[in-house]
């Protein structure tokens, strides 16, 4: 889970994003988070399974992403499910609510990850898959896989 240089950590991965969408573009974002919430964020215990990106007020707002309560924190703990300012440059921002907003896209996110001991999270500008879309993608996966198993039996 860790990168060679020890200042990378993977939280944890949104595998059903790139099942249930397709994603055209990705972009590293930081994220604001309190006292507790980063505690809980490094004891790995987030969910984005059901989180999303929406722009608003020329700021980007991550909604629908779990992070537990602390359990070693006072009273003073935060709620679990409340929107979340993503960090990005006003370029990006401005970029990714236009193509969100013109071609009907979605703004998910597709990990969570420690870099130089600050949150991070990848976004991704997403396309709803269909169903038929779906078996196309798990077909191809499945020959690929396939391909490669018989190339290296070969060899």
């Amino acid at each position: 889970m860790a990168d060679g240089n020890n200042n990378f950590k993977v939280v944890t991965v949104n595998r059903q994003a790139r099942h249930e969408y397709e994603i055209l573009d990705v972009v590293e974002a930081g994220i604001v988070l309190t006292g507790t919430e980063i505690k809980s964020v490094r004891s790995g215990r987030v969910n984005i399974r059901e989180g999303y990106a929406r722009g608003m007020d020329e700021e980007l707002w991550l909604y629908g992403v779990h992070i537990a309560q602390y359990a070693s924190a006072s009273h003073n703990n935060h709620e679990p499910t409340r929107p979340r300012k993503l960090l990005l440059h006003r370029r990006q921002i401005d970029d990714l609510t236009l193509k969100a907003e013109s071609r009907s896209l979605t703004i998910v996110p597709l990990r969570m990850y420690i870099k130089n001991h600050r949150a991070k999270v990848e976004l991704g500008l997403a396309r709803g898959r269909k169903r038929y879309d779906k078996r196309q993608a798990i077909a191809k996966r499945e020959s690929d896989r396939r391909i490669d198993q018989a190339t290296r039996q070969r060899v």
